[in-house]
This record gives structure tokens, sequence and C-alpha cells, in this order.
């Protein structure tokens, strides 16, 4: 991969995700075949488009110079496909539904720049080339835009010959809502023309082919034969000059042979006639439509649903049994009526929306952050447009960790996984506020214990499991994280007594796994993680996490007015931090102290529910060694320092000394990274191979005792936690190091082995790689703080640096010049009083708010205007 660029055997195993956030999505392979069909809610992993695709034709005024389908060559094994039915599977070749039987380009490159992809298509027995750029909409704080279910293709042919030319474009689509035959019915308005697809089963759900061009044919149906009779017919009809002919059926296909012919097909033309040496433009969208959901990885227990007198409950409401009913509609079901509709809005807003869509990539990627983390960055926001996520009826987002190949992989908006991503908060504040409004709403117990999984349909009861240490604090500190991004005082106030029962859980009686009863700011108890298990005693890596509890919800109570909970955070906070730094810190690094030979440490512990089922005693200790099992004891942990990255990500003050936090992160540099994977013992999922670099969770060095069954997962290479442990060693002086962590991640992406759009650790499309965002935080050192009206920005490299930037009420670039700091907006405005910007040895001179010069002093090194502005263009400090 060179410039984003995807060709031969680097496009091998490219999936570019087309779809909106929640809505589902479609992909566009490394050679320009569609599949991965994923509209239904949940994961279609390696599912065909069934003859889907888009073909091109040119002609002069009196012939087909040529036709072909606009794919390159295949990239996939040529035994046949796994997966398919019989007779059209392994050892029958390669499979029809990829096109690759009928002509197609000799040569092919696939440009990515998340979120647009650019197919480039060229053949020397073409009269042409041809481009196709396919995207959906990715627009910064528009979350509906970005929400869209459809996918967007704009064709771009120039003709290269010396003579005029028409060529055709169809996009053909299989009716994917039905195995027995459809009705498809065509649509023309002012503005474009379209044919609808629906199924015999499902009333509401629909597909759509759209083009704004009124220049073209409609065959609403292929031909209804056998064997491979529609394929071939297709092909002539497509093929022959002129337009290609319409033919309908009355009815619905009845019979046929499922392995070829069983489905129905239609095709959309355009038409577009190019002079000599020119270029024309055409676009198409597919829009679909399957508005309903169910619960039906995790359904509501039988038992849920009945009236109190017991007798069954089947009113189909919460008014009886307190439970909702296990159905509820997508978000996008909300706004549009039907895929016809969805398809008509894309359509008519396609230019606006690729405007936007552009003014993002190019924002992002016209920063001067290294490639490798700008790739990082850009390849991991696809995550949201993956089955990974779903927007709820009422809008709100929620999310699985990852995919299995046909459902969610643990469900829930999981906390300890997704309090690694930083990509919405910044991009889509609402949304994460979304989040942390149903976590508080329906996840926390009385007890004051977080259920570390949403559960739905929303208003079900919370998840009984034990609580997650990691998960409910990072929680809190998110919380504080997203009132600094939007500044809304009265949005925090109304989650403030929920974060103070999850915060005070901590030394509460009800607390069966004891974190802190004496509160002195140090984890005790047991202590759940994202590992899957728990911890037991005094360990830097949650310890972290609570005391970055504790100061943001002090912050956080003297806001609300809350003083006697502010002073008591702070007290236990500031023994917490000490007890931390003097004695979790091995001289080198932060570690768990406990005596992995005292059985009696687990024996307290035996209530609640753990991934293994059993008493402590029972789960963690091996009598055959007598020694505890899964914990970190004297090992160097990628994680050691978690609650650190996040403190200096939201702006909270030091909780780990410097010094220390340097040594640590050279500690996990040198004996955490590997030079090649295949020189380590690993047991586990393997994440890295053969000469592929990465991370491990965690090492014992030479001359420390390693426990002979460690912390899960130890011996694993997972993204997340490497790219949080980068980001933090470049914020931290380590860029050289922190670079190469996150080459060796991406190095494994490349499209050879892994697909770039796609990284994995519990399944598919994995939510916790989007801590890679925290690398923009980085490298522009953004301040922010929208109650506080401030916004501010200390690059890692000044001299000539842009960076993309955004929060809750507009977004947009930063640029430093020679003697000036230029905060633009692309939409959205900023109501500020505060800019926090500096240039070494310069002295801020002059502060332009949209190009007016206003009063200002500075305070702090802070350019400080004498009253509250608000910006709706640009906002300008002039040095000197």
């Amino acid at each position: 991969m060179t410039d984003f660029v995807y060709k031969n055997e680097n496009a091998r195993e490219v999936v570019f995700p087309l779809g909106g956030i929640g809505s589902g999505s479609v992909g566009l392979y490394g050679n320009g075949q569609l599949g991965d069909i994923e509209i239904w809610g949940r994961p279609n992993k390696g599912s065909h488009a069934n003859l889907s695709h888009f073909a091109i034709k040119a002609e002069n005024e009196t012939e087909v110079l040529d036709a072909r389908v606009c794919q390159g060559p295949y990239p996939g094994s040529r035994m046949g496909s796994f997966g398919r039915p019989r007779f059209n599977s392994y050892g029958f070749g390669t499979d029809r539904a990829s096109m690759m039987g009928m002509p197609h380009f000799e040569d092919c490159e696939l440009e990515c720049r998340f979120p647009i992809a650019e197919l480039r298509l060229s053949d020397k027995r073409f009269p042409g080339k041809v481009t196709m750029e396919a995207f959906n909409p990715f627009i910064p704080l528009k979350d509906l835009d970005s929400s869209l279910p459809a996918a967007f293709f704009k064709f771009t042919v120039e003709n290269t010959t010396t003579e005029t030319l028409k060529y055709t474009v169809g996009f053909s689509l299989c009716n994917l809502l039905s195995t027995t035959g459809g009705i498809h019915t065509y649509h023309e308005t002012e503005t474009g023309r379209a044919v609808l697809m629906k199924g015999v089963e499902h009333e509401e759900n629909g597909l759509c082919i759209a083009t704004d061009c009124m220049e073209g044919a409609n065959q609403l149906y292929w031909y209804r034969g056998n064997w491979f009779d529609n394929l071939s017919v297709y092909w002539n009809d497509f093929s022959t000059f002129g337009r290609m002919k319409e033919r309908t059926y009355d009815a619905p296909k009845v019979g046929g042979d499922p392995n070829y012919s069983a489905v129905d097909l239609g095709t959309l033309t355009a038409e577009v006639t190019v002079p000599a040496g020119e270029k024309r433009e055409l676009r198409f969208v597919w829009g679909w439509y399957v508005p309903e959901m169910t619960n039906f990885w995790n359904p509501p227990k039988e038992e849920e649903h009945h009236h109190e007198d017991g007798e069954e409950c089947d009113c189909g409401c919460d008014c009886c049994c307190g439970e909702p009913e296990n159905k509820w509609r997508h978000y996008y079901a909300t706004v549009f009526t039907g895929a016809l509709d969805a398809a008509a809005y894309a359509i008519e807003n396609f230019e606006a929306l690729e405007k936007e869509t552009k003014a993002f990539r190019d924002t992002l990627f016209g920063s001067t952050l290294p490639k490798e983390a700008i790739d990082a960055i850009s390849a991991n926001l696809s995550v949201l447009k993956s089955p990974t996520c779903l927007r709820l009826e009422d809008g709100s987002l929620y999310g699985f960790e990852g995919c299995h190949t046909d459902c969610g992989s643990c469900e829930g908006t999981c906390t300890h996984v997704w309090s690694y991503t930083y990509a919405v908060p910044f991009l889509f504040p609402a949304l994460e506020r979304s989040v942390r409004q149903n976590e508080y709403w329906y996840s926390v117990h009385d007890s004051g214990s977080m259920g570390f999984r949403l559960m739905l349909p929303l208003g079900r009861e919370a998840t009984s499991f034990r609580a997650c240490c990691d998960g409910q604090f990072a929680t809190v500190m998110r919380v504080w994280r997203e009132f600094k991004v939007c500044g809304n005082l009265e949005w925090l106030k109304s989650l403030w007594p929920q974060i103070k029962k999850t915060i005070e859980f901590a030394w509460s009686e009800e607390n069966y796994d004891r974190w802190d009863m004496n509160k002195d700011g140090v984890l005790e108890g047991r202590q759940h993680h994202t590992l899957d298990m728990e911890l037991f005693g005094p360990n830097s890596w949650l310890t972290g996490m609570y005391l970055g509890a504790l100061q943001a919800a002090s912050k956080m109570a003297k806001l609300v007015g809350d003083w006697a909970a502010a002073e008591e955070y702070e007290k236990i906070y500031e023994s917490g931090k000490e007890k931390l730094n003097n004695e979790l810190y091995n001289g080198e690094y932060f570690i768990q102290n406990v005596d992995l030979k005292d059985r009696s440490i687990l024996e307290p512990f035996n209530e609640g529910d753990t991934l293994v089922k059993g008493g402590a005693a029972y789960v963690y200790w091996n009598e055959e060694n007598n020694e505890m099992k899964y914990q970190i004891g004297q090992g160097c942990a990628l994680d050691q320092m978690l609650g650190q990255w996040h403190a200096d990500l939201i702006g909270l003050d030091p909780i780990f000394d410097a010094d220390k936090v340097d040594s640590a992160l050279h500690a996990i540099y040198k004996n955490n990274f590997m030079e090649r994977a295949s020189d380590y013992v690993n047991p586990c999922r393997l994440f890295a191979m053969e000469d592929e670099q990465g991370l491990r969770i965690c090492s014992w060095p030479k001359g420390v005792e390693k426990p002979l069954i460690g912390v899960p997962y130890n011996e694993e290479s997972m993204h997340g936690f490497e790219y949080a442990a980068a980001s933090h060693m470049i914020a931290r002086g380590m860029e050289e190091e922190g670079l190469r962590c996150v080459r060796a991640v991406r190095d494994r992406y490349n499209g050879v082995y892994r697909n770039p759009f796609n990284e994995f650790e519990c399944g598919s499309n994995y939510a916790r790689s989007m801590a890679s965002f925290a690398l923009l935080l980085v490298y522009s050192g953004f301040d922010y703080d929208l109650f506080e009206r401030r916004i501010g920005f200390k690059p890692l490299h000044p001299e000539n640096f842009r960076a993309l930037w955004s929060l809750d009420s507009g977004w947009g670039s930063v640029e430093y010049s020679d003697n000036a700091v230029t905060i633009a907006l692309q939409d959205g405005c900023l109501t500020l009083q505060t800019v926090n910007v500096q240039m070494e040895g310069k002295t801020a001179d002059k502060l332009l708010i949209d190009g007016r010069e206003v009063a200002f002093s500075v305070k702090d090194g802070m350019v400080v205007s004498d009253a509250p502005f608000t910006a709706r263009e640009n906002i300008k400090v002039i040095f000197a």
C-alpha cells in the first residue's frame, strides 16, 4: 500500500464499508466487487451480492466498441468459496456471482481515504478511463446525514479517443430481500429515476437503486429462466448496441434453481455523451430499508414477560410486566418512510453531502500528522459504518464490541471496551452523550454498581453480572470529557446523582467485591476488568482509573454544588495518588502488589458472576503449583498507566509522577514490543504472526517472577491497547517509539493478509481500535472546554502545523504559519473567550474574530478577549 492506494496483492483482503452509522453497510472489495451485504441489523461477513455489480459500455454512432463489468482481476481463490450452496461452492471454481466470467478491466487500483474510496479502472481494449468514487456521508456533528441507509457512487468517464462516444453505466442489483423472486417497480421524478425492489415476505422492507441522470433504461427484471440463463441474457441485453431493452413481469417468480436462477435482479442505466478528450460524471445510490430490529442474540427470558400474578403477558407492551417489548425500529426508519424515500433524499442531496464529506476527508488527510497516524485514525473510523454500531429508535448510539460473522460480538456498548474510543466524542458528541445517558439511566443499580453492558431493548433490567472497575470509572471520566466538549451544565446536573452512586459504590457495604472499603484511594478487593477476569489486591492499572474518576467527580461535584462530595473525593484521591506512586512502582514501571502464593486473599470473595463459575478460590487458585492464576503480579502491562492516558486527553491533573511515567513507558517499549512475533510463545489469539511486529499485553522481564498462568490474553497484541500505549509514548517525548508501534499495527493491515478497514480483536470491526483517534489529540495538543469558553492547541511540531478539530458546536481546522494561528470553521460556530495558543519567542499582537479585531489581554500565556465572542468563520491570533 502506497499513499493509501491498494493494488494487486495489497488489495486482496480490502473490504471498504459503505453505509451509515447504525444503518447497515455494503462492502466494496479491492477489485470493485460488491459483497459483505450487512443491511439487516447484523453482520453478514463474506456474503455475496449475488451478481449485483456495475458495468459500462462505450458506443459510437454505429456500434458498441466495448462493454465491461466495472471490476478488476479476481483476487480470491480459484478453487471456489466456502459457505455457498452446493454445486456453487468450493471445488466448483470461482463463484459466478463474482461476475468474473464476464469481461472486466485488466487493471484496477483502489485509493481509500476514509470515508471515500476511489476505484480506478483501465484496459487497453476499453476506449476510455473509468473512475468510481464510493462513499456514505461522514460529516462531523451531522449524525443524521452520516447515518443514511445508502451507498453513494459517482462515475467519472474520460474519453481518451479522438471521437465523441456515448457511455452507458448500468447498476444491476439482486433483490436480496427474497429468495423466490420479488416485486420491482419503476419511479421517475424531475430529479431522478429509480427502481424499487420489494420482497414477498416483508411488506416494509425494500431496496432501491437510483440515479439523477434522466437518460437511460430501466430493465425491471432480468430474464427469468433456469441454469445460467439470467446472466447470459442480461449480458446480451446490456452489451448490444443501443439502449438496453426493458422487461417486466406481472407476478413474483415461482420456482427456479436456488443455485442459479431463483432470485430476481434488475438494472438501471445512465447514459452520457462525452466529446473526445473530455470527462463526464454519472451518479447512483443504493438505498435500503429494513426497519425492524429485535434482540435476537440475547432476548429477554420468557419469565420476564408475565403479570405479577404469574399469568403470561401477551399484550405486547410494558404496561403489565414492566419489561419493554423486544422489538424496535432503526433510527433511520423514524426519518424515512421506505427505501425509495431514503434513496430519493440521497440522490437529491448527493452533491451537498459529497461536498461536506470531502471537506472532512480533505481536512483530515491534509493535516501534517505522520502518514501512519492518519492511516490509523482514518481507517478505524470505519467501525462506525459497520454492523458493530446500531442507532436505536430514539437515535441513541449502541455498539457491540465487534462482529462475529453473523451477529454482534459482546453486546452492550461495553464500558470497558468503548472507553478506549475517542472518535465519536469529538466527531459526533451528541451520539456520545446519548451513550452516557443510557448507561446512567438504564445500567446503574440502586447500589451504585453499573452494569457494563447496556441491555436491549431499552428499559430492560440491567445486567446483574459483577461490576467492572475500569469500565465503571472510565465512564465517570467520560462524562467529564463530554461536559467539556459540549459545555452544558444542565446535562451534567441531570446525570450527577447516578454518577455519585457509581463513585461511592467503591466503598459501599453492598459492594461484595470490596474495592476500597477503607477509602484510602487504592483498590484492594476483587476487580473485574476488560481482560475478562479479576485482579486481586493493589495495582496501578485499575487504581489509576479509580483515581482519574475521583478527580473528575470532584471537579463535577463542585460545578453542581455538591461541596461535601467534592471534598471527600479529593481527600481520597490525594491519599490514593501518594500510595500509587510510592507503593506500586518498582523503580522502573508500575505493578500489581499481590502475593501470588497467598490463597487466603481469594477466600473472602465468593459472590457474583464471573466468566468461570465458582468462588474465587476455586476459579483462581492453581492447586498444582500453589499459585494464583490470571494476575499481573510483577509484570509490565501495557495498561499500567491507562488512567494517566485518559487524564492527559481529557484535561485532568497528573495522577502518576511524571518521571515515573517516562520510565514506565520506556519499560513498556523495551519489554513488550516484539521485533518478530514468531519469536514469542502465544497460545492465545494470533493478531500478529511470523515477521510482524507489535506490543504484547503484558511481559515479565528477566529477573521478575512470572506466574505460570498470567493475566488473560497477555501474549496477544490487541490494537486498541497498542494505540493507547503508542499515543501515550508520543505525548511523552517518545515519538519514534510510539510511531513504530502504530506502524506495527497498520503494517499488519496492509491489505495482503488482513482488511485495512477491519481491525479485529473479539471479532471484526472492533470498537477499541478507535483509540487511534487519540493520535490526533496528542499531535495537536488539543485543549478544549466549552463551559469555560476555551479552545487551544499545543502541537508537537508547531512549524507549518495543520490538523482537524471538532467540538459540539462546530468543527474545522487549525493552521500555524510563521506569525499566526488560524482556527477555521468548516461548519457551526464557537462561543469562546479564551484561545490557548502560543508561539515560541513571540507575543500575541492581534486577535481577529471573523476578520474583525477585538480587544484582548494575555493571561497565563493565553489570549483572553475582553468579552465572550462567537466565531462563525475563523479565529486568528497574530504574533509579533
